[in-house]
């Protein structure tokens, strides 16, 4: 791969540097940091340009801008893919810090710059004659094309920045690391970088910058406080009087990671994990999650331009991070991960590679998949990411989901209409889908507590539910995934525990309305279907209104008529009056009249 690289790689001040102590150095941390193939293959051009910052005796132009900032539509797509492949660089290199600078840094650094060693650093930000020629110097010792990875450091950050835009389109810059950069500084924003600069240049395929706390250069800060389309990254060395040699950076093994992921390409362990798939029965944490997926593949099947562009790359990351989870949880559990799972793997530090749609789920009964598809049809399921969808197409999407898993079309519109009629019940009119429905926020941790732990080894409709204790013990209620197994055990679980769990003051009515929908929404699909109608909902919920009403007498007696508290109590009142009102309304009332018990 590295065959029609070049590194192209921009010094400093320092124009004696030891070009081959800087490349001995960068070899070895390629090889610490796993690339093996040989660095001796890539083409590298270092061009010396210092005696041209003392002064030139022939004045060139300035090399033209090439590379125009795109504008519109265009910038958007152009930021989006950017931000892709800054991500990819991020998931391999660790979490972007930008640091929060130190006061007195520019006077600090505009001393340094009168010094004479950073004369010749002045020289190239005032002298438009010396700084056309040195660009012009290095853009004559570039090939005419092929890919590009460019290093830059201390001052040789400054002319990579104020180069990229005047390389020709048939070199294409893979990405662009800076090492010990004072382009963060004002008295370095040479011909008003930030403003030509500020969205990334069409023809750059990433930028990251790494900096020193102990590199006085750098002054405590990174350079996406001026760009923050780009990444920076810290890094830490022994404190001495060449924290600011590019040698110092250079055998840093995050950055040997950016500079031999431009050159050579991810160390991606995409292979190992999808060899290690088996299969075995799923269970229920991997049957929601996979459930999920294929839903939100679905939904972006129906979207096009701009938000089929945002929802992809969301989904992207949230499918990265589901295998992940799924991985982790299967090797606690002694098992091998499922090869459904294993599938699905998205290597994020690969820009470019898509998530791959699951395999249709075609292992649910109509009664087990009740409750999955309730969870599914009222989850955000690309979760952290808020990405409106119209209920149209939400709506299209359940039924080709419920379709393909041979439960017929129509189990997956009245899924979505039990969902809607639910919500509209409790609410006492229409509301706006899962962006108000569809989280539980802190109260899901206050309801897991409340209900035991949402031990469910009996609860019904959750396929595999006798595993959900410890599945939920190593999710939690947080994440995709564990939202997921949270919303379906809440969905599921009998007994007082849930009961006292909706009427704690920890949890919002909000909270409690949106599991009191789910279990209505599931009730009045059962009802839909002509399945066996679940009373265990009308126990809960009366249950939950004795201990709501005796808390707001409670303090109804001394607090005032306008508290929080009460407030919230009331609205818990009025969701569970409402939630009963609709069972008897659908003929979901238990039959208690002969002394029997709801089941």
């Amino acid at each position: 791969m590295a065959d029609d690289v070049t590194l192209l790689y921009l010094h400093g001040v320092r124009d004696f540097e030891d070009t081959k102590k800087w490349r001995d150095v960068l070899a070895d941390s390629l090889l610490r940091a796993g690339y093996a193939e040989p660095f001796e293959r890539v083409n590298v051009v270092a061009p010396r340009y210092g005696y041209l910052m003392i002064g030139v005796d022939e004045v060139v132009p300035m090399p033209p801008i090439l590379q125009k900032l795109p504008t519109g539509a265009e910038a958007r797509d152009n930021r989006r893919a950017f931000e892709r492949r800054v991500g990819s660089l991020e998931f391999a290199l660790g979490r972007h810090e930008r640091g929060a600078g130190w006061a007195g840094a520019e006077v600090v650094i505009g001393a340094a710059v009168g010094t004479p060693l950073f004369r010749q650093a002045q020289n190239y930000l005032d002298n438009d004659a010396i700084r056309a020629a040195v660009l012009t110097r290095v853009l004559k010792a570039l090939p005419d094309s092929g890919r590009l990875v460019v290093v830059g450091h201390s001052l040789g950050s400054i002319i990579a920045a104020d180069l990229i835009r005047r390389i020709p389109s048939a070199l294409k810059i893979v990405g662009l690391v800076t090492l010990g950069s004072p382009v963060a500084s004002g008295r370095f924003n040479v011909d008003d970088l930030r403003s030509a600069l500020k969205d990334p240049p069409s023809n750059l395929g990433w930028w990251v910058n790494f900096w020193n706390p102990l590199d006085p250069v750098a002054a405590h800060r990174g350079a996406s406080a001026i760009f923050p389309w780009m990444a920076d990254f810290k890094v830490l060395s022994r404190p001495d009087h060449h924290v600011h040699d590019a040698e110092v950076y250079l055998a840093d093994e995050s950055v040997a990671r950016a500079i031999g992921f431009g050159l050579f390409g991810s160390l991606s362990k995409e292979v190992a994990l999808r060899s290690e798939g088996v299969e075995r029965p799923m269970e229920a944490a991997e049957v929601l999650a996979l459930l999920a997926l294929r839903y939100a593949h679905l939904i972006a099947g129906e979207l096009d331009g701009q938000l089929r562009s945002r929802y992809c790359g969301a989904l992207r990351v949230v499918q990265a991070g589901v295998v992940a989870d799924l991985r982790r949880w299967s090797e606690e559990q002694g098992l091998t991960v499922h090869a459904a799972v294993a599938a699905l793997d998205v290597d994020l530090s690969i820009a470019e590679q898509e998530a791959i749609a699951p395999e249709p789920i075609t292992l649910l009964s109509k009664d087990e998949a009740a409750v999955p598809l309730v969870v599914v049809a009222t989850e955000n399921v690309v979760r952290p990411f808020d990405i409106a969808v119209s209920d149209k197409i939400r709506q299209r999407a359940l039924g080709d989901l419920t379709a393909e898993m041979h439960l017929g079309r129509q189990y997956g519109l009245d899924v979505f209409d039990s969902v809607e009629t639910a919500a509209d019940a409790l609410s006492g009119g229409p509301v706006l889908g899962w962006l108000k429905w569809g989280a539980l926020g802190a109260g899901a941790a206050v309801l897991v507590l409340a209900t035991g732990g949402l031990a469910l080894a009996a609860g019904p409709g959750l396929v595999g539910a006798a595993a959900l204790t410890s599945a939920l013990a190593t999710f939690g209620p947080g994440g995709m995934v564990g939202g997921l197994l949270t919303a379906g055990a809440l969905t599921t679980v009998g007994g007082g525990g849930v009961a006292l769990g909706l009427a704690s003051p920890g949890v919002s009515a909000q909270s409690a309305q949106v599991v009191i929908s789910r279990r209505l929404a599931t009730a009045d699909l059962r009802r839909r279907q002509g399945l066996e109608a679940d009373h265990a909902i009308w126990r809960t919920l009366t249950d939950t209104e004795t201990r709501v009403r005796r808390e707001f007498e409670r303090l109804d007696e001394f607090s005032d008529a306008d508290s929080p508290s009460l407030k919230e109590l009331k609205a818990k009142i009025t969701a569970v009056e409402r939630a009963l009102k609709f069972l008897r309304a659908k003929g979901l009332e238990p039959d208690l009249s002969s002394g029997g018990h709801e089941s």
